[in-house]
């Protein structure tokens, strides 16, 4: 089977190449900064104009194309977030159907989800989360696919893995805030005593995606690993003590700290984290899928190569750069995650 994956050089990215490489499939992944020694791969901004006939061509008789590509925490040089997770994925939904693709994978997410306090089937409806850009992105794209004949629709919770590590690390944490420091049993870990976490290994949802790709499975369908993951399990997997802290309080702190530079995530994840909706993932395992990776275990794992700045994710492997330069001097040092609705 030839697949075409869309973002091949992202946190997902990376662990589905794996999965499809080992499972024997010709897999041809497309990227904006594609990775030393990936032959076959195809260079791609998919939100620029001509990414359409760029597209068009790589999905020349594929068998499937897993479209990955989202911008998830763009700094203010790169390409607007809306660019490439809207237009972008419309280039992308429309050179497969010109390509005659018959089978499309998208990565949506359940922040698409409308919050419930449950946890929810496939079947609830997806408002998603207000205050939070990526959540009101992910809706936007799954009515962008809605009508469309043989689309898989994905939405796994969090995603981690030790290869995205030095990445994901950068990402969230300040850099006034060593990464070593976590681990550590004296590290004091702020959070709000109501949290409820899904947490899942890329690749288990890798896995997920190619048992939808061998059953030419349509539809959506969460991804998730049980039991969610509360405050003090999150805290443990930190390497530190639980510090409760009321989420208002949380929110006060981090919306100056971002605004001047001080801390990369903006407020938008923290109203994510506290109203993303918890799933029932029965769909997906009635195709005979089960995740191997304890969330307990894949998170703290993902921590630790946080703590050492490990990771190979792509052309996004760890850079060494001095602590001062990695600060915002008074202004952001990412796009805004604000809800953009």
């Amino acid at each position: 089977m030839k697949v075409v994956v869309t973002g091949a050089s992202g946190n997902l990215g990376t662990a589905l190449c794996r999965v499809l490489a080992d499972a024997g499939d010709t897999v041809v992944g497309v990227s904006r900064r594609v990775p030393p020694n990936s032959p076959g791969w195809v260079t791609c901004d998919i939100g620029a104009p001509a990414a359409e006939v760029v597209l068009g061509r790589a999905f020349e008789g594929a068998d499937a194309v897993v479209h990955l590509a989202w911008a998830v925490q763009p700094a203010p040089g790169d390409p607007d977030m809306r660019r490439t997770n809207i237009t972008g994925s419309a280039h992308v939904l429309r050179a497969a159907e010109r390509a005659g693709v018959p089978h499309v994978v998208v990565a949506s997410s359940v922040a698409a989800y409308t919050p419930a306090s449950t946890p929810v089937n496939e079947d609830w409806p997806r408002g998603g989360v207000a205050g939070s850009a990526y959540s009101a992105q992910k809706v936007e794209l799954e009515r962008m696919l809605e009508g469309r004949a043989g689309v898989a629709v994905v939405r796994p919770c969090a995603v981690v893995q030790p290869d995205a590590g030095a990445e994901i690390g950068r990402w969230a944490l300040s850099p006034l805030i060593p990464p070593r420091v976590l681990g550590k049993r004296w590290l004091p870990v702020p959070l709000w005593p109501g949290l409820r976490a899904q947490v899942v290994h890329a690749q288990d949802v890798a896995r997920a995606i190619l048992v939808i790709l061998r059953r030419h499975a349509v539809g959506a369908f969460n991804v998730a690993a049980d039991p969610p993951l509360r405050a003090p399990e999150v805290a443990r997997a930190f390497g530190g003590f639980l510090l409760p802290v009321p989420l208002p309080v949380l929110r006060a702190v981090m919306w100056p700290t971002w605004r001047l530079g001080l801390q990369p995530a903006h407020p938008g994840w923290l109203l994510l984290a506290g109203q993303a909706s918890l799933v029932d993932c029965g769909r997906t395992r009635a195709l005979g899928w089960e995740p191997e990776h304890d969330p307990q275990e894949a998170l703290t794992s993902f921590v630790a190569a946080v703590a050492e700045g490990r990771g190979t994710w792509g052309p996004l492997a760890p850079r060494r750069k001095s602590w001062w330069r990695r600060l915002g001097f008074g202004r952001p040092v990412h796009q805004s995650q604000g809800d953009v609705r």
